[in-house]
């Protein structure tokens, strides 16, 4: 059994968290966190509007199974689930296990949810709602089917999932300035490079020099902070620069 980290590790975290610099640095990291206090999996995700009916497009990084997303999804749970109506409500942590539960939803699904869950083993649920500087709502949930979490572990684990949660705020706008700040044509340069062209065959597609087409992806793999142009493709995939 994994013993629980101690009080002064937290600090510790928290300073890992200022240093990560990507989505993925995030989610090796909370994978780290889940398996420390025991859980089994965690999500992080923005609250789904009154309108929303999935929960796949909300969510930023997470571990849940594929097929556990997939089922909610499917029975389109979001919509009158008590956990979001809390969430919209107020701002304090808190506890769930749908084993004991009464789960109180108009649309008679509550058998699903139960079973759903027991079926991965995720019952007890801590949630903490997050915020970015620009008002965004949110949330970061760790699940499993350890004893509920001690008060002194959601404290923490409140105080670690505001840093995470911002944190992923900070590093989506730095991609969006990225993005704003790269040219057409070193766009294109990077489409296809991810197309697997060369420079020689990007410069015959775009009537340009092969100097020039280095000197493109050269640009954009400095503004994408990266240090090659396979990191700078890889990059502007994951951030949704190019497709």
């Amino acid at each position: 059994m994994t013993p629980v980290p101690p009080a002064s590790s937290v600090d510790v975290y928290v300073n890992e968290i200022a240093s990560l610099n990507t989505q993925f640095d995030i989610f090796r990291f909370m994978k780290r966190l889940t398996e420390a206090y025991r859980a089994r999996a965690f999500i992080v995700f923005n609250l789904p509007s009154v309108t929303s009916s999935d929960l796949q497009s909300n969510t930023v990084i997470s571990s849940w199974p594929v097929e556990l997303l997939a089922a909610y999804d499917h029975e389109r749970l979001v919509t009158n689930s008590p956990v979001i109506k809390r969430l919209r409500t107020s701002t304090k942590p808190f506890f769930n296990d749908i084993s004991k539960a009464k789960l109180d939803r108009p649309d008679g699904k509550s058998g699903i949810v139960t079973a759903l869950f027991e079926r991965f083993r995720m019952m007890r649920c801590a949630y903490f709602p997050a915020h970015e500087p620009s008002g965004n709502r949110g949330a970061v949930s760790f699940s499993g089917d350890r004893e509920a979490f001690t008060a002194e572990e959601m404290r923490e684990l409140h105080y670690l999932a505001t840093h995470v949660y911002d944190r992923l705020a900070e590093i989506r706008n730095q991609d969006n300035r990225v993005t704003d700040t790269l040219t057409d044509r070193e766009i294109d340069c990077l489409n296809w490079t991810a197309a697997g062209k060369t420079s020689v065959e990007t410069a015959d597609i775009l009537s340009l020099s092969e100097h020039t087409v280095n000197h493109y992806l050269n640009r954009a793999t400095k503004k994408l902070d990266t240090v090659n142009r396979t990191q700078a493709v890889a990059k502007a995939l994951r951030i949704g620069l190019i497709k």
